[in-house]
């Protein structure tokens, strides 16, 4: 077997791959010294033993287990493999250790104890808005099924007491939901809650609206009369889908009332897309609403 020279050791690569300019991209508008003084008050303050690794370096390598899907040994082990990650984190193997699966657990759960994952969210929300990224004039909301395994053969012998069954179309699904509130202008994220999958959709509209919009658009499933009128007394676009019925099908101006509409709710897809598909997040990952949240 051939031996491995310093040579072979070098990227042969001169361009960045995707996951290098992905991670250094995130490093560079992520607020991490505004995250810093939000958690620090709760991190580790070791006198004596083992110190703590340093809060910027944990609070990375759970954005890492985040975006792709990693459990903890995986994120440890690919910390360990992936030089991607290792420049994101600003480690150098030879001279530093890489945080064991427990500690990452450890953060986690840490985060989740005080409720900062929800903290963080509100913090990089403002963050955006301070920036003008977030315009605060129109919201557009929306429901996604997040899958829950439902499977009786684990520990409990029973499934997720905190999930439950919906039909969609033709389709039984059994899980959560995720409704999020989307800035019609640029698209982005400003408000998130997680239900059981049974909850209808427009249970949750008031819940996903920042009080500040002038307009609001939705899918077929948030059609209400009461809301509607709410929303045009306060001077409010309506711009919610038109539903038919069986004894009132929709009229030409109202499908392309509809067709219009479309083209601006389709921006409330693409955070869907990136979550589920690119992140992996199409099924739960954990027990419970909170931590799936």
């Amino acid at each position: 077997m051939s031996q491995l020279s310093f040579a072979s050791l070098t990227p042969k690569k001169k361009s960045p791959i995707r996951a290098e300019k992905f991670l250094e991209e995130m490093n560079s508008i992520i607020p991490w010294r505004r995250i810093y003084n939000l958690i620090k008050h709760h991190y580790y303050t070791n006198k004596v033993g083992r110190q703590a690794y340093d809060l910027n370096l944990m609070m990375k390598v759970y954005c890492l287990q985040q975006w792709y899907n990693l459990g903890d040994l995986a994120t440890e082990e690919a910390i360990y493999d992936r030089r991607s990650f290792q420049t994101f984190l600003g480690i150098d193997l030879l001279n530093n250790t890489v945080p064991d699966e427990t500690t990452i657990l450890n953060f986690r759960h840490l985060l989740e104890e005080n409720r900062l994952q929800e903290k963080i969210f509100e913090l990089l929300n403002s963050h955006l808005a301070e920036r003008g990224l977030i315009m605060k004039s129109g919201t557009i909301v929306d429901a996604t099924i997040i899958n829950n395994p439902s499977s009786t053969k684990n520990l409990e012998k029973k499934r997720d007491p905190e999930m439950s069954s919906t039909k969609k179309g033709n389709t039984y699904h059994f899980g959560m939901k995720a409704h999020i509130g989307v800035d019609s202008t640029s698209g982005l994220i400003h408000s998130c809650e997680v239900t059981t999958a049974k909850v209808a959709d427009n249970q949750m509209f008031a819940d996903l609206l920042h009080g500040e919009e002038n307009a609001v658009f939705g899918d077929k499933g948030y059609v209400s009369k009461e809301d509607k009128y709410h929303a045009r007394d306060a001077g409010i676009y309506w711009g919610v889908l038109d539903r038919s019925s069986r004894m009132r099908p929709l009229s030409n101006k109202q499908k392309k009332r509809n067709k219009k509409l479309s083209k601006i709710r389709s921006k409330v897809e693409h955070p869907f897309r990136i979550v589920k598909q690119l992140w992996g997040h199409c099924k739960t990952r954990y027990r419970g609403l909170t931590k799936n949240g």
